[in-house]
């Protein structure tokens, strides 16, 4: 299966969101990473909804994957919805989610969006196992969530190949995603390890050619 990118529009030029965005798709981005801080799970604060629903309305055929990186994500999961998500990823460290993240998912699939659970780099990928049938998509972080522009940890490639191990032992076809420190580098040290899904954001949008990192990436 092709390697699918997953622009991080957090590095794009917000003045200009909309443009920058309908130009990393032209350039071969399958989606859209639309990445929602609130300054207490992560120590950064972006933007909501009506953003994406504004960048919705301008990009309606775009494919959106909202990864919420706030502690309460099952609470503003209908405003995302609402606003065009496709695809919403949750944490399971975040506080309205680790006491059942059963509950938080199954909220997300009723609104009628696809499904994803995230770790951050000090989680135990293991934790996830337990929800593997829940989701699908599951977001291997390769930084510290809350801000772009982080070097690649390199803990990460084993972390995604314990998890595609895992998918594949029980016949899962879920999406396994990496995001942070993803350029042309890091990017085959992901492939490798059974990622499928690279989300890349200021390696794009600095890149000297869009269109031909875009092609690497799905070749990869």
């Amino acid at each position: 299966m092709q390697t699918k990118l997953s622009v991080s529009v957090l590095s794009a030029d917000l003045a200009n969101l909309a443009a920058q965005s309908r130009a990393a798709l032209d350039a071969g981005a399958d989606m859209l990473h639309i990445d929602v801080m609130d300054g207490h799970f992560v120590p950064n604060i972006s933007y909501g909804a009506p953003v994406l629903s504004c960048l919705h309305k301008a990009l309606p055929d775009a494919f959106y994957d909202v990864h919420l990186m706030i502690e309460n994500p099952a609470f503003y999961a209908k405003d995302f919805a609402a606003a065009g998500a496709d695809l919403i990823t949750v944490h399971l460290e975040a506080e309205g989610v680790r006491k059942n993240p059963r509950a938080v998912l199954r909220t997300i699939r009723k609104l009628g969006c696809r499904t994803g659970l995230s770790i951050r780099p000090g989680t135990p990928v293991e934790e996830l196992f337990d929800y593997l049938d829940e989701v699908d998509l599951v977001l291997i972080m390769s930084v510290e969530p809350g801000f772009g522009g982080q070097s690649f940890l390199p803990q990460t490639p084993e972390r995604l190949a314990a998890v595609r191990a895992e998918l594949d032992r029980r016949g899962l076809s879920v999406m396994l995603q990496v995001d942070g420190g993803v350029n042309t580098d890091t990017a085959p040290l992901c492939t490798r390890a059974g990622a499928d899904v690279l989300v890349v954001g200021s390696a794009l949008y600095k890149a000297p050619d869009m269109s031909a990192m875009a092609a690497g990436i799905h070749a990869l």
